[in-house]
């Protein structure tokens, strides 16, 4: 069985809805959930749903002993709402295997300091007629890693920009584990 640690920064109801998607299967299962803020609600929905968690400072996911720990506990990588940009020796270590989710259409609305409600604000602000989710593979830069799978909604010009959180936010419930099972699938198969 395939292991996946969920990097996340926030509430985590994607990593959530990522482990308990792959509880119905036996294809992989979420190892651990690994947090750079220990006050993350993710911690707490993982300590639920009985899955391991691990808090990380930033300084601390270069070091040998954090890349040891994700050798020994990962075949695959899911950044779910994670803020901190993933260092190379990392990106290194597990070479197209780690993916994000990206609530946008990228190239649009990404790179630093562009997630969550930063983003919707901007999508607004520039009375965008469509908005959507980009899932890719994570690389040494911001939100342009090589793109994996988009889907897209319409925005109506009455929507706010906590209209347009929820509308991603059901994207992201019903893609995102769908497209890591497929990706999982593939290496697997090879």
């Amino acid at each position: 069985m395939l292991r996946i640690i969920i990097f996340a920064s926030g509430s985590g109801t994607n990593a959530e809805n990522i482990i308990e998607y792959f509880k119905k299967g036996t294809l992989a299962e979420v190892s651990y959930v690994v947090s750079n803020n220990e006050n993350a609600g993710v911690l707490e929905r993982a300590k639920r749903l009985h899955i391991p968690s691990r808090v990380f400072s930033k300084k601390e996911m270069t070091t040998d002993f954090f890349l040891k720990f994700l050798a020994e506990h990962a075949d695959f990588i899911v950044l779910a709402g994670f803020l901190l940009k993933i260092p190379d020796q990392m990106i290194t270590l597990f070479p197209n295997t780690i993916v994000n989710i990206h609530p946008a259409l990228l190239p649009k609305y990404g790179g630093k300091g562009m997630y969550g409600m930063h983003v919707h604000r901007a999508v607004v602000a520039n009375k965008e007629s469509e908005t959507g989710i980009t899932i890719h593979y994570v690389n040494e830069q911001y939100d342009e890693g090589a793109i994996i799978f988009q889907k897209t909604v319409a925005l109506d010009h009455s929507d706010t920009p906590e209209d347009v959180a929820a509308k991603i936010h059901v994207l992201e419930q019903e893609n995102f584990p769908k497209v890591i099972e497929k990706l999982l699938k593939t290496i697997n198969e090879g």
